[in-house]
């Protein structure tokens, strides 16, 4: 039998952290239990906010891993801007632009306008170089890139026109030129052009597009004109064998993952505020936590307010394995989509980890895909941002189980379908034609 091989380009990998990287370190992880060999090519010093190092066990010793040098703008800004006296911005902050923000407003500017599609877009010519005769040497026949950023979308298209032969899936796990992200950096209609014209030529090059949230599988396929797959998110069942919620001395309502400046905590932050007012006892008893990097704007609207401070904790970012302990110590899992551009077609990574807990769910945005998963799993409910008092009554639920009963956790309905081995499995379907 032929050996199968796959050539997976990734900017984002262990020991990078943050939800982004797992997604294909997991497909890699499960791809040689199908007989494939991964191949994966990715940056030799790339900048990252976010340093994770237990997700290096997850990398197969069936894989390898090519590390090639690149060379991004990022450095030079900061030390520009270290040298005027500016600090970088941190990952919370993605590229805060206020008036008056000096170097960083010009900087921002820069971003969104002149490096198209992004900072990344320099390693694109070398790495097709090298690549080529890897692909070559290696008898490499299908090839995977995934975006952000999206500039490593633009080596497989160079890649595919040298060696039309090749098979390509190009994986957004993000939009492009519908992005949000583009509004924060300011980008003008012409640099929206540009984005689009880039887009199209990948999207009517690949020989097959994923993407992760039915939201983006009907914006792409308006985009394209063509057939774009669902190829979600999930959890690794492997990560959660030691899971047992434990019986906690407070009510913990736990929210995991960056809080940035587009995610907007502050409905569900009233909400609670009024049921504190409200109950007393509550205050006692309940403490809402926030595990990883949050913007420093909503920890100030948090600490400045007598209430919520006495109920509020901040965790920094923990490895990803020691997340499940976090886990094991928690009542109510708190899912923020309010302030997000098109929240409705918003499915976070943690979302699917939040199902594998078999924790209740207590999401705060709009209806959508996220609402749909939570509500046909039975893990919980997606309460408007605008809905306080639904938001209060759907804490005042959970909270009186929890007295009344020490128990917190339920059965979620088809969790398993969302496991990393079984998303594997319809990748493969997905390469293979097998899967329409």
């Amino acid at each position: 039998m032929t050996e199968k091989k796959i050539l997976i380009v990734t900017y984002y990998w262990p020991p990078s952290g943050g939800s982004g990287v797992q997604r294909w370190l997991k497909f890699v992880k499960y791809l040689p239990q199908f007989g494939v060999t991964p191949f994966v090519f990715t940056p030799e010093n790339p900048s990252f906010d976010l340093r994770d190092e237990s997700l290096m066990k997850d990398v197969p010793n069936e894989a390898e891993v090519i590390h090639f040098p690149i060379w991004e703008p990022y450095d030079l800004f900061n030390r520009v801007g270290g040298a005027l006296g500016q600090k970088g911005a941190k990952s919370t902050e993605v590229v805060t632009v206020k008036k008056g923000g000096g170097f960083k407003e010009v900087t921002t500017w820069m971003r969104g306008n002149l490096i198209i599609p992004d900072p990344r877009v320099f390693w694109v010519k070398p790495s097709v170089r090298f690549l080529q005769d890897f692909i070559r040497d290696n008898e490499i026949d299908t090839m995977v890139t995934t975006g952000p950023p999206h500039s490593v979308h633009l080596i497989g298209y160079k890649l595919k026109r040298k060696n039309p032969h090749l098979r390509w899936l190009a994986d957004f796990r993000d939009p492009w030129s519908e992005w949000g992200f583009l509004d924060t950096l300011k980008v003008s209609q012409l640099g929206r052009k540009m984005h689009k014209r880039l887009e199209s030529k990948v999207l009517q090059t690949a020989d097959i597009i994923t993407t992760i949230t039915p939201f983006y599988v009907k914006r792409f396929e308006q985009l394209s004109g063509r057939k774009v797959h669902l190829l979600t998110n999930g959890y690794d069942e492997s990560d959660f064998q030691n899971l047992a919620p434990q019986p906690t001395s407070k009510f913990v309502i736990r929210h995991v993952g960056i809080v940035n400046e587009k995610c907007n905590p502050r409905p569900f932050m009233n909400a609670l505020k009024a049921l504190v007012q409200k109950e007393p006892a509550f205050r006692n008893n309940a403490v809402v936590n926030f595990t990883g990097e949050v913007h420093a704007a909503f920890r100030d609207f948090v600490e400045s307010d007598p209430l919520l401070r006495a109920i509020t904790e901040f965790t920094p970012t923990v490895p990803h394995k020691e997340l499940i302990e976090l886990y094991n110590q928690s009542s109510l899992l708190l899912l923020v989509l309010e302030g997000y551009k098109d929240a409705e077609g918003y499915m976070p990574g943690k979302l699917f980890e939040y199902l594998a807990t078999g924790l209740p769910i207590l999401g705060v945005g709009p209806d959508g895909d996220a609402a749909e998963l939570i509500q046909t799993s039975k893990a919980g409910k997606m309460v408007n941002a605008d809905n306080n008092a639904e938001i209060g009554a759907r804490i005042q639920e959970h909270y009186k189980m929890w007295r009344e009963t020490g128990k917190v956790s339920h059965q979620v309905r088809n969790a398993r379908e969302y496991s990393r081995r079984t998303l594997t499995e319809n990748l493969l379907a997905i390469l293979s034609g097998s899967k329409g």
